[in-house]
């Protein structure tokens, strides 16, 4: 499936999108407005969202709070460029990633393929070979899914990506520079804290351990371990 949403009040710059995300093989709906634009997010039809975070009827990251409360569907957010807290808050709020807004249609297809790609070629190893298995954590890249001590866990499919980086390197330290190659699909920014959002909200969802330490611990300057019990 490679039906995009874009949900953009800017009339021309989401027509420039759309009709280059055409030229590159895909098919696109375009809203102008943010309920609308919630309202076919959530009709299981798209393979991934394009979302702006300035609306006039309703902030994005609302819309998005919406959708992550019903569906998956990957969300790549529109933010003003250079503007941290917009970005941050849209990580915070289930976005698979972020493009800075003025952003040339070619990075925001890059973008989008890296998403999909990671979503379609995921754990064709541990498709054949059964689930990566790491103390209570079970995950199975053919179907996308997590299991933490047998309850499934929610995730966006970032959030997959990382936990199933670290997964198969548990116990050892993986720097934020391969998490991104291998998670995000694009090198770390110099100033990109992505990652370390990304990381936050899976802390979250695995909660702590008896002692109240974390699951994923923080090693500075090196990058971020799950711990092997």
């Amino acid at each position: 499936m490679n039906h995009i949403l874009i949900i953009d009040d800017d009339v021309e710059l989401a027509g420039l999108f759309a009709e280059y995300l055409r030229q590159e093989g895909f098919s696109v709906t375009i809203a102008h407005d943010g309920l609308t634009g919630l309202g076919l997010a959530l009709t299981g039809q798209f393979a991934l969202a394009v979302l702006d975070i300035m609306l006039p009827d309703i902030k994005g990251t609302r819309i998005l709070a919406r959708i992550r409360e019903q569906s998956r569907l990957p969300v790549l957010m529109f933010t003003a460029k250079g503007d941290d807290v917009d970005r941050i808050i849209g990580l915070e709020a289930g976005a698979d990633d972020y493009v800075p807004k003025p952003c040339t249609p070619r990075e925001l297809v890059a973008r989008i393929r890296a998403i999909l790609r990671r979503s379609d070629t995921a754990g064709i190893l541990s498709a054949q070979d059964g689930p990566i298995t790491a103390g209570p954590l079970r995950i199975w890249s053919d179907k996308r899914k997590a299991f933490w001590f047998k309850q499934e866990l929610e995730l966006t499919s970032t959030e997959f990506e990382l936990l199933q980086v670290l997964a198969c390197q548990v116990g050892n330290v993986v720097s934020k520079n391969e998490l991104s190659a291998k998670a995000l699909g694009r090198p770390l920014g110099r100033f990109d804290r992505s990652i370390d959002v990304h990381m936050s909200s899976i802390r979250q969802k695995l909660g702590q351990q008896a002692d109240g330490r974390s699951y994923i611990q923080t090693v500075r300057g090196k990058g971020y371990q799950l711990v092997r019990e």
